[in-house]
């Protein structure tokens, strides 16, 4: 039996995926929680053999998430399904040790079919996620990982790393604050960094900041 732990803001999803795991003769969830900070935890209580995250979250979103429960888990399966595109954080986020990558529109077999993957310790790479590793491995290496930011990712990305809140840094570019949360997460994923800190070492260290 397979024991899974479920991670995202929305109850309805969290319900959906419960419910449709639960008809796995071999799968069972163990525990859910609506954000990273709930995710640690949850894996600290109860048994989890594959722990199903979200990304955008309050809070303890799920990339700084995927970080830290590797950190305390390095051999917990973590699988993100996610409603960003896998062009945007796949690469990135196996990189840190994500087991697999799936987008929340895909058919729910393949998530059955991943995490039954990722429990026996392998990754599950879909054609889209294997494509794009292939193409990173014959291309962008000398590139440096910010100048594959967007223009509006890297406005946020300077504003985070010179101290600026998120809600400061809403208002000033009349967007939401779930709006820069969101580009916070793309910046973070994409410069394979962990939280603001992280962000203003490595503007000073390139030289995009003072």
């Amino acid at each position: 039996m397979i024991q899974i732990a479920i991670v995202d803001d929305h109850a309805i999803v969290r319900t959906g995926l419960r419910q449709f795991l639960g008809e796995q003769v071999d799968l069972r969830v163990t525990g859910e929680a609506a954000n990273g900070r709930e995710a640690l935890e949850l894996v600290r209580q109860v048994p989890v053999d594959v722990l199903l995250m979200d990304l955008s979250m309050p809070g303890q979103g799920g990339v700084e998430a995927l970080q830290a429960i590797k950190a305390r888990h390095p051999d917990l399966p973590v699988l993100i399904l996610s409603g960003f595109p896998a062009s945007q954080y796949a690469p990135a986020l196996l990189s840190q040790g994500a087991s697999g990558y799936l987008n929340k529109e895909c058919d729910p077999q393949e998530i059955v079919d991943a995490i039954r993957v990722v429990a026996r310790g392998r990754r599950y790479l879909g054609p889209e996620v294997a494509e794009l590793l292939a193409g990173r491995a014959l291309g962008d290496a000398g590139q440096p990982p910010h100048e594959a930011l967007s223009e509006r990712e890297l406005q946020v990305f300077l504003r985070l790393a010179r101290g600026e809140t998120v809600g400061g840094i809403a208002e000033s570019m009349h967007l939401s604050v779930k709006t820069v949360s969101t580009y916070r997460t793309r910046v973070l994923t994409k410069l394979g960094l962990g939280g603001n800190s992280e962000l203003t070492y490595y503007a000073v260290r390139n030289g995009l900041i003072d």
